[in-house]
């Protein structure tokens, strides 16, 4: 069994080596770039839940961040759910999404939201099955700034 509960400094060691998996599982694992200081340096920017198992191991994440949308108002992004692949399909990922989900009402945000890979049908259907909302209409942009 496992346990939810926010993120902390403590588990940033964990959690660098769970990105890597997640930026491997999508195909890009050159765009992984973080790291435990980086982490640390913009800690109060790093939000999130951590799913735990008996050994206090790390096994899942869950990442947010506020944002504000013109047409909408305050809303919850989430950046990434990443379940490790031999807690996969026992509801790990539900009850972080769960736990999201409950945050962002508590939080009074209007929508959340969140991408899911064209290629990830799994995923896909679990979003639909909770009443998310899928559409193709825009495509991602992203502008380097590295300093």
């Amino acid at each position: 069994m496992v346990k939810i509960r926010p993120i902390e400094e403590r588990d940033y060691p964990s959690l660098i080596e769970l990105f890597q998996e997640f930026a491997h599982f999508e195909k890009t694992p050159e765009k992984m770039d973080n790291s435990v200081e980086r982490m640390r340096k913009e800690r109060e920017l790093f939000k999130g839940f951590v799913a735990e198992n008996d050994t206090n191991e790390v096994v899942a994440y869950v990442t947010y961040f506020f944002t504000y949308h013109t047409w909408s108002g305050k809303c919850l992004y989430m950046d990434d759910l990443y379940v490790s692949k031999s807690y996969r399909k026992q509801g790990v990922g539900g009850r972080l999404l769960k736990q999201v989900i409950e945050f962002a009402k508590n939080q009074e945000c209007r929508d959340l939201r969140w991408q899911v890979s064209n290629w990830n049908t799994n995923a896909q259907e679990f979003y639909k099955s909770i009443g998310a909302e899928i559409d193709s209409v825009e495509w991602n942009c992203r502008l380097p700034l590295n300093s």
